[in-house]
């Protein structure tokens, strides 16, 4: 079977999601809604995959490079739609079209569908399942031979016998098509109903009319299918889309103490033997290595960690995170922040655009912004590296095995020797040399009786 095409829907206006974001944009678990689907088909092998856009091309620039991207001009229905994708239909090649708004669709539920039509030799399979409430779906009709002889409608009453309600498989949306049967059969569809429209389901009447078979292939979840036309139904296939990313995280080896209170994107990739502890929220293109413990109350957004790490009650951005670093309770590192293998980030530190050598440690309270602190240093509490002039922004440079002593602040631009020490409550102005010891603090003086003197308003 040559690799089949794949028309992904994605030009519906969700004008029931009351948003000035389009529907096709709106992120599940991390990724715009219409890309889940696109996704499932390049895993299932889709010689090409063809996204339909509305006029106002709402997705171009968040596709992959390997999507074709086709715009429908007007909302004349999925018959229309898949017109638009017309010109990139192969003849000789299987097409399966698949609904934007529906993104639970799984690589292997397209490839099942795939097999059964090529196993029925129809010219159209439909994706079905059934359901314990099926109101309002169109009911599919078997013949004696299992093929479809019609699907049902039932939106309005007197649409359906009481035998026809009475069933609860039905119409997906979810199609196989030989691709030289599709576009005949959109040919002679017309747009003779009372919206206007050209329907996509009208091709497999125009199909049995020309003699052609329509088969079904039932699907054993119906969750494969669940659509997204509001914002409660988007949290209701969201809560199903972070089950299934925690059942695998969990399948490859990932601890999740509390799934109900976790949330994990659809892209994060975590090792094995790594704990994710409860009210963690790992976002965006987060890659976290093993044997780390993440959490408890810990955001990671685009951050990268590797292995051995542990980061309790932390907010990590943009940054990176070497093998067998600490962070936090409270820390915040923003983006480029990056600890090498061995450093430590505690309690109550921000740090952003620094590098912070091996075994390095910033242990608590101390803000470090456009740094390079080498290896093996240690800054003390109260730690300030005063980057910004008002204008522009400065760099400091600690070397290795620095001694800072507590409320040091530097002043940057600045350079601290290797082996160098710092005075406690020192504002350092001057570079400090190797091996020297940074004093810049005035000298303390005491006035005896002050508090006396205060009392008797002196």
């Amino acid at each position: 079977m040559a690799a089949p095409t794949v028309v992904i829907l994605a030009a519906g206006a969700g004008t029931r999601m009351r948003s000035a974001v389009p529907k096709a944009l709106h992120p599940l678990c991390g990724r715009p809604m219409a890309l889940w689907p696109v996704y499932a088909a390049l895993q299932a092998g889709a010689g090409r995959v063809v996204v339909v856009d509305a006029p106002s091309r709402p997705l171009a620039g968040h596709l992959p490079e390997r999507v074709e991207h086709v715009v429908q001009d007007e909302p004349r229905g999925t018959g229309h739609a898949v017109r638009a994708a017309a010109g990139h239909v192969q003849r000789d090649a299987p097409v399966v079209v698949l609904a934007g708004d529906a993104p639970l669709i799984t690589a292997e539920a397209i490839s099942g569908l795939l097999s059964a039509h090529e196993r029925s030799g129809a010219a159209a399979t439909m994706l079905t399942v059934e359901l314990a409430d099926p109101s309002g779906y169109g009911r599919v009709v078997r013949g004696p031979d299992g093929s479809v002889e019609r699907v049902v409608e039932t939106k309005r009453p007197g649409d359906a016998t009481p035998q026809e309600l009475a069933i609860a498989e039905v119409n997906s949306g979810v199609y196989a098509f030989s691709g030289g049967a599709l576009l005949d059969a959109l040919e002679r569809v017309t747009a003779d109903n009372a919206q206007g429209e050209y329907y996509l389901p009208d091709a497999l009447v125009v199909l049995r009319g020309l003699g052609a078979g329509v088969a079904a292939h039932a699907a054993s979840d119906p969750d494969l299918v669940l659509g997204v036309n509001d914002r409660a139904q988007l949290a209701e296939v969201r809560a199903l889309a972070q089950a299934r990313i925690h059942r695998g995280h969990a399948l490859a080896g990932v601890t999740i103490v509390d799934p109900a209170c976790t949330l994990i994107d659809a892209d994060v990739l975590i090792g094995p033997d790594t704990v994710v502890e409860p009210s963690s929220f790992l976002r965006g293109d987060t890659r976290v290595g093993s044997n780390c413990t993440i959490g408890p109350l810990t955001t990671l957004i685009d951050a990268r960690l590797g292995d051995g790490v542990a980061v309790p009650h932390s907010y990590l951005v943009s940054c990176r995170v070497q093998d067998g670093c600490t962070v936090g309770p409270f820390a915040y590192l923003r983006p480029d922040a990056h600890l090498h293998p061995g450093a430590k980030a505690g309690t109550f530190v921000e740090i952003k655009n620094s590098e912070i050598g091996a075994g390095a440690k910033v242990p608590h309270l101390s803000y470090v912004g456009d740094a390079d602190v080498g290896e093996g240093s240690n800054l003390g509490a109260g730690t300030i590296t005063a980057n910004y002039d008002g204008r522009h922004k400065h760099r400091t440079t600690i070397g290795k095995r620095v001694r800072v002593s507590v409320d040091t602040a530097f002043v940057a631009p600045v350079t601290v020797g290797d082996d160098a020490y710092t005075a406690a409550g020192s504002v350092i102005t001057e570079d400090v040399p190797p091996g020297a010891l940074g004093v810049a603090r005035q000298r303390q003086r005491n006035v005896e009786g002050y508090a006396d003197r205060r009392r008797d308003g002196a």
